[in-house]
């Protein structure tokens, strides 16, 4: 039904919440600065202990450039010696790592284990399991929050679609469907609505999740645009009654299977062209032409 290739980030970053996953990145930077800053110092943030060798001694302001945007850390600075978050070096394996912990919530739940590999891979060293529990518990929190916000508003235009992703359950990779849905409401803000994962793609699945939106307050769906999956149609009709249209990205590529490969590119480019016109009547005479 769907191109493997795309990951859940790129489905999310599209439906235009990149402010979500910006958020998720700068909070868990923060509390990775904390952890180290604690190993270092020898006790955590205004606690006394006989254990304490350095203190804190305010912040400094660095800018660190991700793909879904720029974010301002604040870095402890010490009395003694310097810091500098073993994270960002690498920068690029840094960002990596902290969007894969970001992707762990939305699969499947975060695994203290699986974020503790990700941490040591940044170069976190010395960050014991009980501070990445916390670390994760707080994401966990925060992701969960986000996915079963309330949804205000009336949606005319609803976009789903999903990918196959690997999880770990019971000691064994499995494949997992990711579903995601991208909203449009009345002011033309795009917005995604809910995710969620599965073992299949079943009419039965996709009626809980369209059935979790409704419970969330998604009213007033007009148009289901999807792939032309028969389970999910039907449930669509079943939960909101509303038209549907086949995604033209999907049609397109489905389209460009029954091409010979040495003319799928001008089939691409007729495509476009179609579906680039003004009016549905030019549209029909442009197809005419090919």
């Amino acid at each position: 039904m769907t191109d493997e290739r795309m990951a859940l980030l790129d489905l999310v970053e599209k439906g235009a919440d990149a402010d979500l996953i910006r958020e998720l990145l700068a909070y868990a930077s923060e509390r990775l600065m904390a952890a180290e800053v604690d190993r270092l110092t020898g006790a955590a943030a205004g606690a006394r202990s006989p254990d304490r060798v350095n203190h804190r001694n305010g912040y400094r302001e660095r800018g660190w450039e991700t793909r879904v945007g720029r974010i301002e850390l604040a870095i402890p600075k010490l009395r003694k010696g310097s810091y500098f978050p073993a994270f960002l070096e690498p920068r690029r394996t840094a960002e990596k790592a902290l969007t894969a912990v970001i992707q762990e919530a939305y699969v499947h739940g975060i695994s203290t284990r699986s974020v503790d590999d990700l941490v040591k891979a940044m170069g976190g060293t010395g960050i014991s399991k009980s501070q990445v529990s916390r670390l994760c518990e707080d994401i966990d929190e925060r992701v969960q929050a986000f996915l079963g916000r309330p949804i205000e508003g009336r949606w005319p235009y609803l976009w789903i679609d999903a990918t196959y992703l690997k999880s770990r359950q019971g000691g064994r990779i499995v494949s997992v469907a990711a579903i995601v849905a991208v909203g449009v409401n009345t002011d033309g803000r795009r917005e995604v609505l809910g995710v969620a994962t599965g073992a299949s793609e079943a009419e039965v699945f996709w009626t809980g999740f369209l059935r979790s939106l409704a419970d969330r307050g998604l009213r007033g769906v007009k148009l289901v645009i999807t792939d032309d999956h028969k389970g999910l149609r039907a449930a669509a009709r079943r939960v909101f009654s509303a038209g549907l249209q086949r995604c033209r990205v999907h049609w397109a590529r489905n389209l460009l299977g029954h091409a010979a490969p040495k003319q799928r590119a001008a089939v691409a480019a007729m495509i476009r062209t179609i579906f680039a016109q003004d009016s549905k009547a030019e549209a029909f005479a442009q197809c005419s032409l090919g």
